[in-house]
């Protein structure tokens, strides 16, 4: 967009109206947050200024002192937030400043409830911090220039949420001498307790006392019964790096604060740690897990991970290179003494320094999940029903810390019988059955499908607890953990039914002898089904249904054939095994039936595969099959 001497004026889209709308309703219990907002916002421009002028110190335009600066005005009713970082041009500014939640607006909206503490936290997720100025303002007015531009090359931003203009804001060049950038809010009516030095500065101590940079004010002192500002400046808060801190320096609340600013959250984190590492690498990690899931866990297009610093200068945001992916939902610091200040994401994928750091932060989150899980229950409780899927995905992605993600993975079980995932497999251990020497376990797309399996009947019988596997990564998880605890992890719906020391030898013999009386039967319906299974066979895994379908021990399982092929992909050719239930009347009644012996064996498979929750090629066959016996067994 080429720029004119003139202002131009655009409007948001009016899914965002209804945004900002939201924003100024549901979240004015918690007003304050605004000025939080605004602050780490001007201190993440400081850092990048910083970073960029590693290698263009002459962006820093002669000067190098980074600070924020907040003042007031009482008389025009207006809050001023200036910061001298990075500034922005003014294509930036329109695509920063007029585009909210680009990558998830749709998903938020959907998401909304009309319950305003649930909205609340929503809009925390969608990364609108600069927006929450529009809390506490019916104007906002952005002058910025980028380092390094002329000054005739400065930008004005205006947005107003009140009259006919409502929702539409302007852009205009402007003349500004100095880099950075400065935000004017015009208060509301409602908002005249803000326009006050000692207000503000309880803001900023409160929400903002860890930012690295100063945030300064100017003095105020007490002359003839009233505040009377001074031209001296003070600073406001610590401006020292909370990470660089001690820890028994720090208080919970200010570790929580610390979190909303590096995450752009609005809830507290679930958990952190903090740790500094000394050695051949030295690096502080301030790390932490949060209380939800970000909207965009699963775009694969979304950056996630820390925010990196080099002795404490800021490098990167979303250094993904310092966790593996499973661990995307971690947010925090790494500060390293060792890594280049000139350090790109180039360098962060080849360097044997970032490979330690990353070591080093997986094994303190693990271990942090660990403390949870055997410590705070109910923690690791809110944890697994946020991120147990993602996490899942550790089992076959971090082969160093198989054992401890294994240890960490819960599931649903036929202990219970529900849907909440909170077996563990240490767990399923200990309740093994004297002489179970394996972990059973059955996959399928939803839990009642699951729980409802054929394949689980002989288990319930016997009262042998089976893992019931209902997330599509649990497919992944089973195909790269075959043991845990040297006990091995079985499908029972696939191979041959072995249950070892479980199975008594009468049992073996029933089976032998069932194998024997029923061979014409069988032969019958593999040449019947020929083209539709692999095998058919006499199995005693059954007490209620006439018939399952299993894979071959070697042959992909339905389930993730099914998953392959949703997912646009093709899975191998695979026939499945018809075992039938020699003891079921449907499968005895076989034995002596002539007339529709293929009809009966087409419903028997067809039956077999929903029940496992499978998809008929060809459901007009199956129904007129089932007519057809209806009709017979009536007599007509």
């Amino acid at each position: 967009m080429s720029e004119t001497a003139t202002a131009q004026t655009m409007n948001f889209q009016a899914e965002v109206k209804q945004l900002l709308h939201l924003m100024i309703h549901s979240l004015y219990s918690n007003r304050d947050i605004f000025l939080r907002e605004l602050v780490s916002n001007a201190s993440d421009a400081c850092d990048k200024l910083r970073f960029e002028a590693i290698a263009d110190p002459a962006l820093f335009e002669s000067d190098s002192e980074l600070k924020i600066r907040v003042s007031y005005d009482k008389t025009a009713r207006t809050i001023t937030i200036a910061d001298n970082g990075i500034g922005m041009s003014r294509d930036e500014a329109i695509s920063h400043l007029g585009t909210i939640a680009r990558s998830g607006t749709k998903e938020f909206f959907s998401s909304l409830t009309g319950d305003q503490k649930k909205d609340a936290n929503l809009i925390g997720q969608f990364g609108v911090g600069f927006y929450s100025a529009f809390i506490v303002a019916d104007t906002v007015t952005v002058n910025t220039r980028r380092a390094g531009l002329p000054a005739d090359q400065g930008v004005r931003w205006s947005c107003s949420m009140s009259g006919d203009a409502a929702g539409e804001y302007s852009v205009e060049p402007i003349t500004k001498a100095d880099r950075g950038t400065e935000i004017v809010l015009h208060l509301r009516e409602d908002q005249d307790e803000l326009l006050s030095g000692f207000k503000l500065r309880s803001i900023i101590r409160e929400y903002s006392d860890h930012i690295l940079q100063p945030v300064v004010m100017k003095k105020e002192e007490w002359k003839e019964g009233e505040q009377v500002v001074t031209d001296e400046d003070e600073t406001v808060n610590q401006a020292s790096a909370l990470w660089t801190r001690s820890k028994s320096d720090i208080s919970d609340e200010q570790y929580a604060e610390f979190y909303k600013h590096v995450a752009h959250d609005f809830q507290d984190p679930l958990a952190w740690s903090h740790a500094r590492v000394e050695g051949r690498h030295e690096y502080t990690q301030l790390l932490y897990v949060p209380s939800r899931a970000p909207f965009d866990m699963w775009d694969r297009n979304a950056k996630h991970g820390l925010k990196l610093y080099v002795r404490r200068v800021f490098i990167m945001d979303d250094a993904e290179k310092l966790l593996p992916a499973y661990l995307r939902f971690v947010r925090g610091v790494v500060d390293s003494a060792d890594l280049p200040l000139n350090v790109s994401r180039e360098i962060l994928q080849e360097s044997r320094d970032v490979d330690t750091i990353r070591s080093g932060c997986t094994k303190k989150v693990l271990s942090l999940l660990e403390d949870l899980a055997e410590n705070q229950k109910d923690k690791f409780t809110t944890f697994w029903k946020e991120f147990g899927r993602v996490f899942k995905e550790g089992v076959g992605e971090d082969h160093a810390n198989r054992d401890k993600v294994a240890g960490l993975l819960r599931f649903a079980s036929t202990h219970l019988d529900t849907e909440e995932q909170t077996v563990s497999l240490a767990d399923y251990i200990g309740r093994m059955k004297e002489g179970q020497d394996k972990i059973y376990y059955v996959t399928a797309e939803t839990f009642k499908a699951a729980k409802n399996s054929p394949h689980l009947e002989v288990f319930r019988k016997k009262g042998i607890e089976v893992l019931l596997l209902s997330d599509r990564v649990d497919e992944w998880v089973v195909g790269n953990l075959t043991e845990f605890e040297g006990k091995q992890l079985v499908s029972v719906a696939k191979g041959g039914l072995d249950l070892g020391a479980l199975e008594d030898e009468e049992e073996k013999k029933a089976l032998e002898r069932d194998e024997g009386e029923f061979k014409p039967l069988v032969d019958r319906l593999k040449a019947s089904l020929v083209d539709r299974v692999k095998e058919v066979r006499i199995t005693h895994r059954l007490t209620e249904s006439p018939a399952c379908l299993v894979s071959d021990e070697f042959d992909i399982g339905g389930n993730l054939a099914r998953i392959l092929k949703s997912a646009g992909q093709e899975a191998p050719l695979a026939k499945p095994i018809l075992e039938i239930n020699p003891q079921h009347p449907v499968v005895q009644r076989l034995r002596g039936e002539e007339a529709h012996f293929e009809d009966w064996a087409g419903v028997l498979f067809d039956q077999a595969l929903l029940a496992e929750g499978g998809a008929l090629e060809d459901p007009a066959s199956f129904v007129r099959r089932m007519n057809q016996l209806m009709l017979a067994m009536a007599g007509n």
